[in-house]
């Protein structure tokens, strides 16, 4: 099949997608379109906003619309990593003293797995997710049990409420590919929701419009999409002006962030129905990709907006190829 109709008919899963998440999540086509980024991508996401703007319907909504398995984890203080991954037990005195010994799994087997409030839990159990999150599986007692595919962690944090919280550490950050906000809705959709008194499409009752394995083969595809030299190097540019010492960056983007930019950049090449990436699919997926990944100077972090704004100076700085 030519790369061009490879693509046409990959754009038509992702927008079938798009238009099957909107109904449930009316007025917000970017985050839709980020999220779905995401999943095409298999990477991870971390949704960080107010509450009751829909973070979890929107992760609820991806998995009806792929017909896969949702599991959604509450997370607070008291919650154990096992209460994630599983446990080994054995079935009986004498299988424990053969050694043989039965592996329940935990919620984290599903295709899309919704952590709320992921930093409410302990670093001890936020820890449980980072093999699982690289590696797509998950070793107890010694034994690595495989996730299915896809795979796909969606996070939800309230970036306001900070009492009884714990801050998601660097190694875990770096492994969500994106960092989203779904933010207000507008005032006509707003208003279209109160006419309607709140009775919007319930997640669970969309149609799926793909299998799993259908998610699969067109996250297969999007590896099909054609990055030119001049763009690998825009994206090392970008990622390499991120580590410059002595600058405003006390952190900068890692090796995996690169990798995370490109995949995510032949995704939204692929969604305009183009076989190649072009450095304004780089720019456009640069901020959700790589903000959530830097540490700041406190006196920087203080005087400006935040790492959103480091990555638009960045961008400004990057020569774009032509």
């Amino acid at each position: 099949m030519e790369p061009q109709s490879v693509v046409s008919h990959l754009a038509e899963g992702f927008h079938s997608l798009l238009k099957n998440v909107e109904q449930v999540l009316s007025g917000k086509t970017h985050a839709v379109r980020l999220a779905l980024t995401a999943l095409l991508a298999e990477g991870h996401l971390l949704v960080e906003d107010v509450p009751g703007v829909g973070k979890t319907s929107l992760a609820r909504a991806i998995a009806a619309s792929i017909g896969g398995e949702c599991r959604r984890i509450q997370f607070t203080p008291d919650l154990l990593p096992s209460d994630i991954t599983g446990v080994s037990f054995p079935p009986g005195l004498e299988s424990a003293r053969q050694g043989d010994f039965q592996f329940l799994a935990g919620p984290v087997f599903a295709n899309v797995v919704i952590c709320d409030e992921v930093n409410r839990a302990s670093p001890k159990t936020q820890s449980a997710l980072l093999e699982v999150m690289e590696e797509g599986q998950v070793t107890v007692a010694g034994k690595s049990h495989p996730v299915p595919r896809p795979f796909m962690v969606m996070a939800t944090q309230n970036p306001v409420d900070f009492d009884g919280t714990y801050a998601l550490p660097e190694a875990q950050l770096d492994r969500f590919m994106m960092r989203m906000r779904i933010g207000y809705p507008s005032e006509e959709t707003e208003l279209e929701l109160l006419k309607n008194e709140g009775r919007t499409v319930a997640p669970e009752a969309l149609s799926p419009v793909v299998d799993a394995a259908g998610v699969r083969r067109l996250a297969d595809a999007c590896r099909r999409v054609v990055v030119s030299d001049p763009v690998h190097r825009y994206i090392v540019s970008i990622v390499a002006a991120t580590r410059v010492p002595g600058g405003n960056i006390r952190l900068g983007a890692s090796p995996r962030a690169a990798l995370a930019l490109l995949r995510a950049a032949r995704v939204w090449a692929a969604s305009d129905q183009r076989h190649f990436v072009v450095p304004e699919d780089v720019k456009a997926l640069a901020g959700p990709v790589l903000a959530h990944r830097l540490l700041l100077n406190e006196e920087t972090e203080s005087a400006t907006s935040g790492p959103d704004t480091m990555v638009a100076e960045v961008l400004d700085r990057v020569k774009v190829p032509r």
